[in-house]
């Protein structure tokens, strides 16, 4: 079984590689011109994908919102899904315009929301201990 304060430190070693991953990907005009310009039949998958993500996560994220709150890690987590929600959302609006800024956008919102939300899931369990 995953340890909870292992699993939140590798999340905050996976926000700050999403952040860091956004500042190279916005550098390189290449590598940004394939990410957002695969062939038409990937892109609307890719689309299709990410705004299938983005309603599961915000229902699971509204979800662990509304479990009550006397789950103050629950609902530190609720509050991550809704923000990678939004990171999704913004991945597929990103391929539907054919525009980089809103995939730049989807991994600087996702790793900043995943290290701020795992330093202070790290609080939480470190206070229950």
């Amino acid at each position: 079984m995953i340890r909870p304060r292992l699993a939140t430190t590798a999340a905050v070693g996976l926000g700050l590689l999403a952040v860091v991953a956004a500042m190279l990907a916005g550098g390189d005009g290449v590598f940004i011109d394939r990410l957002v310009h695969p062939p038409a039949i990937v892109r609307a998958g890719l689309v299709g994908a990410s705004t299938a993500v983005a309603i599961i996560l915000l229902a699971r994220g509204l979800g662990r919102l509304a479990s009550g709150a006397n789950d103050v890690a629950g609902m530190v987590r609720g509050v991550r899904l809704a923000f990678l929600a939004l990171a999704a959302a913004s991945a597929a609006a990103g391929w539907a315009l054919g525009d980089p800024l809103p995939l730049v956008v989807a991994l600087v919102i996702a790793g900043i929301d995943v290290l701020e939300t795992s330093l202070l899931l790290l609080v939480v369990l470190r206070h229950r201990s």
